[in-house]
């Protein structure tokens, strides 16, 4: 399998931005769709104002099994109004964002919109793709399809991941590598783990490509302590629960992440 290798992105000039200012990115995941269309095209640019930097924008799915109930529940609150890959490309293009997105995907969904809809993705305005199922070199076919789309492919570290796998997941990826925090589904925690520190700095021994926290973030205090320690924080079910309550309401949750690392 050959690495990747591509010209500065949208996602590497953001993070090299990112650099010079001092801050660390904020990259925030919504479920297309959630809590309706309309306001997901609202929420989108609404958290562009706050302050994300990077906007993962994830296919709803029928069975997403790497998600904890909040995302679960929005992904079948999207399904039922009739949201699918196709609609969120359609969504991602009336946001009309100046921010890098990321298409956050399972691969079943990206697999059934056919050759072409990488292209369409980019097209509507996608600079990066995360498919949650698909580990580095289980299928080299597929992954080269991504590696040469002209998006950046993010890929996941677990905690439990070995240095050496960690760098070779490093070498076949691209923009930033997303460290899942801890074990488990998606979801609230009370505090970080123990061992994010040396994880973080496992990884960040393996591989060149900005390293974004996730997992578990929810609160401006760990989105800060996170920030500390990476290149950036991703902070999703948090996001979803509040869009549960209102757009305004996530939006200003993002803020206040926002106002957080910037401290």
């Amino acid at each position: 399998m050959t690495p990747i290798t591509s010209a500065p992105s949208a996602i590497d000039a953001r993070f090299a931005a990112l650099r010079d200012s001092g801050k660390r990115a904020l990259v925030a995941y919504i479920t297309a769709g959630h809590p309706d269309p309309a306001g997901s095209v609202a929420l989108m640019r609404g958290l562009q104002e706050a302050g994300v930097d990077i906007l993962e924008v994830g296919v709803p799915f029928s069975d997403p099994l790497a998600d904890g109930p909040v995302i679960q529940h929005s992904s079948q609150v999207a399904i039922a109004q009739g949201v699918n890959l196709v609609r969120t490309l359609e969504l991602i293009t009336e946001a009309a964002l100046d921010i890098p997105v990321v298409l956050f995907s399972y691969l079943n969904p990206v697999m059934a919109g056919g050759d072409a809809i990488l292209t369409r993705a980019r097209e509507a305005g996608v600079s990066g793709i995360l498919v949650t199922d698909m580990p580095v070199g289980s299928d080299p076919v597929r992954e080269a399809w991504f590696g040469a789309s002209g998006l950046d492919f993010v890929r996941l570290v677990a905690p439990t991941t070995p240095t050496e796998r960690m760098a070779e997941i490093g070498r076949h990826g691209g923009g930033f590598v997303y460290l899942i925090s801890r074990l488990g589904v998606t979801g609230e925690r009370d505090s970080l783990a123990a061992d994010l520190p040396e994880t973080v700095a496992r990884l960040r021994s393996a591989t060149t490509l900005p390293i974004c926290i996730g997992f578990g973030i929810s609160t401006p205090e760990q989105a800060r302590a996170a920030a500390a320690l990476g290149d950036g924080v991703v902070v999703g079910s948090a996001l979803v629960r509040a869009a549960d309550e209102s757009v305004d309401k996530a939006i200003a949750l993002a803020r206040s992440l926002r106002d957080a690392m910037d401290a």
